[in-house]
């Protein structure tokens, strides 16, 4: 056979591939408004830039129902390609074959991908459209999951993970989302799951209850962001690369800065805490009033989120409310731990009274949610800068990156007002029996409350104690963040010998 017989022969199974799904299938994902598995990926990466590996793969001895099926490329679409120009890994499951199941030779795919990710030192995309395990590869195919789980494992904290939640994400899939750093979500087609509602305990839970994107959005908070369009979606996915150093052994990403790193804004001088959001605060302060906010609509009275000051990417995190809660210190952390984890330097904007409970979240382990948190922030060795916009008390303001348990570079607005709880509550603790047996109470009160806070809670006072490094003007607060981050630019830190943390 001769040269050009043989690259015909090539062209012809490489055609039977791409066209060797099941029409039904593809049909009805189409409707559904869906994206073919090689459309994700071709939406993702730079044009002409995708370079596919193990085509060929297939099944060994596959059969169904006692026929033989075909697997082209087993289900699974695998390769590498560039986002903005850098090199990105990528799979994307196939839910035209077989819907998507996971065998051992599409499993062995992932895991190919995930071994060739970390040698390359760059982040890995999943898009998740699977109905789950095949049933009819038994102990093969679990132990697929086996391999994929412990290659992310590997991967965690070395290259950003990323999943993508296209269709069905059921059962031990789900794992795959879990492990993730991020995980971006279908509102449209999107279920996740562990295990099938008609299973659960109560017979009046549905899809609705435990698996929409919604669910996963605002209250399991497995998502970060979702969108009706897979075509925005993935548009969203390739704005957070940019923010992303490729693996752990990088400098974040630094861009050219257009914008005035002395700019200063007067509007934050007389800013109306009541009024206005924590977000116009963020906004004024990078680089071009550009943020990419993760998880928004979970633990929602925290603000964590991505931007650039000085062309490099910060890692923010803000109280959006004067409480945090459960789900607002889950959040934190989690986000904390990925930008120490990746060499992003953190920038808090601290706003808080306290720690908010009830007997619901008491019995569910807020105490050690806190404690992670506080974790979180004193085992970080990046760059971090705190600044006091107004109230601080208790144990809620020394969670929230305080000089006490290790932030490098602490300011103030002068509206801010630094102790164990308010005034007032303090006063009336202090001085109950004074106040019951005064001819004037209310006179009392407010003498007592003025010296209370010259004394304790005056930011004055704090930074007179080492506490706050310099109480800044709100206006300059731009300026004076990246001046401090500049600094922080060749931050070093000893670590003591140990295997790892065990909070």
């Amino acid at each position: 056979m001769s040269t050009l017989q043989k690259l015909s022969e090539l062209e012809a199974h490489k055609v039977a591939i791409l066209n060797g799904y099941d029409e039904e299938a593809k049909k009805a994902a189409l409707d559904k408004g869906k994206l073919t598995a090689r459309d994700r990926v071709t939406h993702l990466l730079d044009e002409n830039s995708f370079v596919e590996i193990g085509t060929f793969v297939t099944s060994k001895t596959f059969t169904c129902k006692d026929q033989k099926v075909n697997t082209p490329a087993d289900g699974v679409v695998c390769g590498y390609g560039t986002v903005e120009g850098n090199l990105v890994y990528v799979y994307s499951q196939d839910p035209t074959v077989l819907g998507g199941a996971i065998g051992e030779m599409h499993a062995k795919k992932i895991a190919k991908t995930y071994d060739d990710a970390i040698k390359m030192g760059a982040p890995v995309i999943g898009f998740i459209d699977t109905v789950g395990l095949r049933l009819e590869e038994s102990i093969e195919a679990l132990n697929g999951y086996g391999m994929i789980f412990n290659k992310m494992s590997k991967a965690s904290g070395v290259i950003p993970q990323i999943a993508v939640i296209c269709g069905d994400c059921a059962g031990g899939v789900s794992f795959v989302a879990g492990l993730s750093d991020f995980t971006f979500m279908s509102t449209k087609n999107g279920k996740m799951y562990l295990n099938s509602p008609n299973t659960l305990e109560d017979k009046n839970a549905s899809f609705d209850h435990v698996a929409t994107a919604n669910v996963h959005l605002r209250e399991s908070g497995l998502a970060v962001w979702g969108e009706e369009s897979e075509q925005v979606l993935i548009g969203k996915i390739r704005e957070l690369l940019t923010y992303l150093p490729l693996n752990s052994e990088q400098e974040t990403p630094c861009l050219n800065c257009m914008d005035d790193l002395n700019r200063v804004d007067s509007s934050l001088n007389d800013f109306d805490f009541d009024v206005r959001q924590i977000s116009e605060i963020i906004a004024s302060i990078v680089d071009n009033g550009m943020y990419f906010e993760v998880g928004e609509h979970y633990g929602a009275k925290v603000f964590t989120g991505f931007a650039r000051m000085n062309g490099a990417t910060v890692g923010f995190v803000a109280n959006k409310e004067e409480a945090m809660d459960l789900a607002a210190l889950q959040k934190t952390t989690q986000f904390v731990s990925f930008c120490d984890g990746f060499n992003i330097p953190i920038v808090t904007l601290t706003n808080i009274k306290y720690i908010e409970s009830t007997v619901a979240t008491e019995r569910l382990g807020i105490i050690k949610a806190a404690s992670k948190l506080a974790f979180a922030f004193a085992n970080a060795t990046v760059p971090k800068v705190n600044v006091i916009l107004k109230e601080a008390y208790g144990t809620a303001y020394t969670l929230m990156n305080s000089k006490h348990i290790g932030a490098d570079y602490v300011y103030a607005w002068p509206t801010a007002q630094v102790s164990t709880m308010n005034s007032e509550s303090a006063v009336k603790i202090m001085y109950e029996e004074a106040l019951q047996n005064a001819e004037n109470p209310a006179e009392l009160m407010q003498e007592k409350v003025k010296a209370y806070e010259e004394e304790h809670s005056s930011v004055y006072a704090v930074a007179g104690h080492g506490y706050i490094d310099d109480i800044i003007e709100p206006a300059a607060t731009r300026k004076r963040v990246i001046a401090a981050l500049e600094v922080l630019y060749t931050k070093q830190v000893a670590n003591h010998l140990k295997k790892h943390p065990t909070v």
